[in-house]
């Protein structure tokens, strides 16, 4: 049985990511959840989440440096979900 989107009142579409359902809706791009699906979504996305990095002590950086040190970060549950 399928919903219709409570804004633009058009069928919702189904899609399934990562073994979560998602309702959908095409015009608007709305999303909806069934129960228990936003919990999934929340374990999933703190289980991807890296340990704090410790603080360190008053350090001086200087801002030609910084793009130098960075890295390219792995997208995270929720990018991915969404995409």
């Amino acid at each position: 049985m399928s919903m219709n989107c409570p804004v633009c009142a058009v069928p919702l579409t189904m899609s399934a990511r990562q073994n979560v359902e998602i309702d959908y809706c095409p015009q608007c791009r709305g999303v909806w959840l069934d129960r228990g699906e936003l919990d999934k979504i929340i374990e999933r996305s703190a289980a991807e989440l890296p340990p704090p990095a410790p603080q360190p002590a008053q350090q001086q950086r200087y801002g030609h440096h910084d793009n130098h040190y960075k890295q390219k970060r792995k997208k995270s549950f929720l990018e991915e979900l969404f995409d």
